[in-house]
């Protein structure tokens, strides 16, 4: 009888921690639908954070399947990474993994509360320090705040950020929402400050062999 596929430590480890997640029913959020997302992917050098799951997630628990992960994936499809790609490689988490529900507004899912991101803080932290991730994509006001300081997003998108966490150090590029609840990318020059943001994501994953700069990227991270 052959013997079973020794699986890499890191591939290993990443398994055992997302069967721990998938289990984990911590907030008590009443929803039996709202379960947590799982990331795909196991032998990562990339990170993406996002804030919570959309109401999508509720039936199909792999992070980003909505809405806002069509447009999240036509963005890093301008950075060089098709949406099968980018769930290979890229460990995608969130603040916090459970869909929250509605906002109370009508518009866009409810924010997480403090509570909430206490309670699934050791998570992402967990991931942090397995993965020690090259480069580090916080999208979104929650996931950024995490990581950079708490300052206007057009001054931090569009450039990348060296910031320390769990894990050690990572590369941070961040990214605004692309929830089209969010109006951020509608003002001003912000369009342009993603395009760079994008630009800079490009050539770094190509750096790590992950993904082929494309032209127009490359012209706009210089620009």
């Amino acid at each position: 009888m052959r013997a079973a596929r020794a699986l890499p430590a890191l591939e290993q480890a990443l398994d055992a921690h997302c069967a721990a997640l998938a289990a984990c029913r911590r907030c008590g959020l009443g929803d039996p639908t709202a379960l947590p997302i799982i990331s795909e992917a196991r032998a990562p050098r990339v990170m993406l954070v996002g804030q919570a799951p959309g109401k999508s997630e509720t039936v199909d628990p792999r992070p980003f399947t909505g809405r806002a992960g069509k447009t999240l994936f036509r963005w890093l499809a301008q950075a060089g990474l098709s949406e099968s790609q980018a769930r290979q490689h890229v460990y995608i988490a969130a603040v916090t993994r459970c869909y929250p529900g509605p906002n109370v507004s009508g518009r866009g899912d409810r924010v997480p509360s403090r509570r909430e991101q206490a309670l699934c803080a050791d998570w992402l932290t967990r991931e942090l320090e397995l993965i020690r991730p090259a480069v580090l994509i916080p999208v979104g006001r929650l996931a950024v705040d995490r990581f950079l300081p708490a300052v206007p997003l057009e001054q931090l998108v569009g450039s990348a950020h060296t910031v320390r966490h769990a894990g050690g150090h990572s590369v941070a590029i961040p990214l605004p929402h692309p929830s089209g609840a969010s109006s951020w990318l509608f003002e001003p020059g912000h369009r342009e400050l993603l395009d760079r943001a994008l630009g800079v994501l490009a050539e770094r994953l190509a750096e790590l062999a992950i993904a082929d700069v494309p032209e127009a990227a490359r012209v706009r991270s210089v620009a």
